[in-house]
């Protein structure tokens, strides 16, 4: 994604003065947010958990402060919030693909038959893993994995020192690895190997 930090950051500023520059930041990363709640809550979810987030980023903006986080990870750190008060349906979405193994936002993520079937393989242990994982576990790992955010980037989002976010990442992965038999599937094996970007 294209660094528009300094760009965001002035159109929020520029948003307390004429409220509608907002929308612009809608425009530029809601679809982003939308398609990371929804592997997180389900397709029916994520239109009303994207509203709230830029909901509340809208509401919140004034105490917004872009020496402490980028707008990328301020909009991820507000929509893991909404998640956590949702908690409930993606613990349970996350047992239901663990005990039937069928994902209904596979094709979200894979783009070929034989792609689908290695991730539905897969799916089931590891939606059962996560499904396990404590909740500030899940935050750090999924933001990294399905976000592709950076640790210093989750770090920003979450509130959390980037240590914190290398230990649970770590124990999120450790505790993925020995639940599916060290076969995390698609879900985060690419990025465990490349070690962060950041």
């Amino acid at each position: 994604m294209t660094d528009l930090a300094g760009d965001d950051a002035e159109l929020i500023a520029a948003s307390l003065e004429e409220p509608e520059r907002f929308a612009a930041l809608f425009d530029r990363h809601a679809p982003v947010i939308h398609q990371y709640v929804a592997r997180r809550l389900g397709r029916d979810a994520a239109d009303d958990v994207t509203a709230e987030t830029f909901l509340t980023a809208f509401r919140i903006r004034a105490r917004f402060d872009p020496a402490r986080a980028g707008v990328r990870s301020w909009l991820y750190g507000i929509a893991a919030k909404q998640i956590g008060r949702h908690r409930r349906e993606e613990v349970k979405a996350l047992k239901l693909l663990a005990r039937t193994g069928h994902d209904p936002v596979a094709d979200s993520w894979t783009d070929s038959a034989d792609d689908r079937l290695a991730a539905e393989a897969a799916a089931r242990p590891v939606a059962g893993a996560l499904a396990h994982l404590s909740e500030g576990d899940r935050h750090v790992l999924l933001l990294f994995a399905w976000a592709d955010l950076g640790y210093q980037e989750i770090a920003e989002a979450l509130d959390i020192p980037v240590g914190t976010v290398r230990s649970r990442l770590n124990r999120a992965r450790r505790k993925l690895r020995t639940a599916t038999g060290a076969a995390s599937g698609p879900l985060i094996e690419a990025r465990i190997h490349e070690g962060d970007p950041a």
